[in-house]
């Protein structure tokens, strides 16, 4: 077993064609789209009835995730040093 990351040859050293591009992955491709066609006509009164649903639950997770990019609520201050002539 080689662990060098090269694309997969034939017995006459050609790149294989990936699997989409296939007898059986043409097909394969047909029968989920098929599936997906029938999937979405048939569920969508569920789809659209969940879809506030899911705007609501967006917005905490964006404010998990964007948060993440610039430190989140985090504040990074130095105390501040009481004024030599302030009195006590």
């Amino acid at each position: 077993m080689s662990l060098d990351h090269t694309e997969p040859e034939d017995q006459r050293g050609r790149p294989r064609p990936s699997f989409w591009k296939s007898k059986a992955g043409v097909v394969a491709a047909g029968f989920l789209l098929i599936g997906l066609f029938f999937l979405l006509s048939e569920h969508r009164a569920h789809l659209f009835g969940v879809l506030p649903f899911l705007l609501i639950l967006a917005c905490p997770l964006m404010h998990l995730f964007m948060h993440r990019g610039h430190g989140g609520h985090h504040h990074h201050e130095q105390p501040r040093k009481p004024d030599a002539g302030a009195e006590p």
